[in-house]
């Protein structure tokens, strides 16, 4: 599709060409930064991240990043080897050797490390884990509202892979872009095991119906701090907001649609399965309540 676009594009920015990548401690050129191919992430996906915005010297809500990674490496049996302020530090300083003050990304991953031989018992990742932190001059450019395409690919149950981590093994999520694409759309629509709406690929998902904001039960999507502070936004704007089961019927039915998530915020959609959702553009209530959040980060 000519003019197909995602939820994380950006500006091109030839700053990018020669980034400093923080590796085990170590600041490095992104030309040298390196893993092993015996590396637990490479090799299986066993390994968590968190991706986190700067805004105007600040990185937006860091300490509830820090919280949600350090949870997810304490329920895969992780043990990251820093403690949260040296791992704040880490980022700190990643910053401070790329130079950046603003409109800036940062993919921190940790994965379990180096494995003695290619195979997945975590005991073979001997090592102690590995720690990486891509920072990116990072200007959101997303040329017009997303489409969504519906497809069979589903957000699990937690006994299978909890859909709450934000783990490195994404092929699930992956699968289902690539047939939102097939389908003719930018990105997926993802059901949950019961079949109601519940998230992307890539973002969290929310609709708006005669003034009230809807988006799942959060039962089976990540549990994104965009979507929870974008909650708490339209509790505090006085914007009936319910997190609860609801159908495509209700979705195509829909006055506005939007995603979240860190890097783009609150991202509007224009169509889901053919189906135009308003005017396909960025609705009042959205952009109302991306007013809010762009205070919201200015005072993070």
């Amino acid at each position: 599709m000519p003019d197909s676009t995602f939820t994380h594009q950006a500006e091109e920015d030839i700053r990018n060409n020669g980034i400093q990548i923080w590796l085990n401690g170590q600041i490095v050129h992104k030309d040298d930064a390196k893993v092993s191919v015996y590396d637990s992430g490479f090799m299986l996906g066993d390994g968590v991240w968190e991706g986190m915005r700067l805004y105007d010297g600040t990185w937006a809500f860091l300490d509830e990043h820090m919280d949600r990674l350090f949870e997810a490496a304490k329920a895969i049996d992780l043990d990251i080897g820093m403690d949260r302020t040296a791992l704040i530090q880490a980022l700190k300083d990643t910053q401070a050797a790329n130079g950046m003050t603003t409109d800036a990304h940062a993919r921190l991953m940790v994965t379990r490390g180096v494995k003695t031989r290619p195979f997945q018992h975590p005991a073979l990742s001997q090592q102690g884990p590995t720690i990486t932190i891509i920072m990116e001059h990072s200007r959101p450019s997303i040329p017009r509202p997303i489409r969504l395409a519906t497809v069979p690919h589903i957000r699990g149950l937690p006994m299978t892979q909890d859909p709450k981590l934000n783990s490195h093994s994404k092929l699930n999520c992956i699968l289902a872009c690539i047939a939102a694409e097939k389908a003719g759309a930018d990105e997926a629509l993802m059901l949950d095991v019961h079949g109601f709406v519940n998230t992307t690929n890539a973002c969290n998902f929310f609709i708006v119906r005669k003034g009230e904001v809807w988006t799942s039960t959060g039962d089976y999507c990540m549990n994104g701090i965009t979507r929870k502070k974008v909650i708490q936004i339209c509790r505090d704007l006085g914007i009936p907001v319910f997190e609860k089961n609801y159908s495509l019927v209700d979705t195509y039915g829909a006055d506005e649609s939007f995603l979240t998530g860190s890097f783009g915020a609150q991202t509007p959609v224009s169509e889901i399965d053919g189906r135009p959702i308003g005017d396909g553009q960025l609705g009042p209530v959205t952009a109302r309540i991306r007013e809010a959040y762009q205070k919201l980060v200015g005072a993070a």
